[in-house]
């Protein structure tokens, strides 16, 4: 089992930004997807943005697309979403995903592909 930790989270005004990480528990950390999802209340679980284990591929849904740039640290088992022109209908919580089963698969935006996941963190964008 992974232990994903979110940090970052945090009120900020409409247009502003924000970075949210991601630190991993396991060494195996590069051998997996990793995502971001978010959770509006009274609201489904969304899927944000999705990185490949190497870094080489990314995928955003298109509500964020131009806004949100996910990243990833191998070296330091963190994964990152830096978060800018922020909206009010961005406030949700955040959080991270790993798809460790099995690695080096890119799970794309499928809640269900993810088998680990953070405990979230809070962001609330004021108009």
């Amino acid at each position: 089992q992974v232990q994903l930790v979110e940090s970052g989270g945090g009120l900020v005004q409409a247009g502003g930004s924000l970075r949210l990480s991601c630190a991993a528990s396991e060494r195996t950390f590069s051998t997996y997807s990793m995502a971001w999802f978010r959770q509006a209340p009274g609201q489904e679980r969304e899927f944000v943005a999705v990185i490949r284990w190497s870094g080489s591929s990314t995928y955003y849904a298109d509500s964020v697309k131009g806004r949100f740039t996910i990243s990833r640290d191998n070296a330091k088992n963190t994964v990152y979403l830096q978060m800018n022109t922020l909206k009010p209908e961005d406030t949700a919580v955040y959080y991270c995903a790993a798809n460790t089963k099995p690695p080096f698969a890119w799970p794309g935006p499928q809640t269900h592909r993810y088998d680990n996941w953070g405990q979230g963190t809070q962001v609330t964008v004021s108009s």
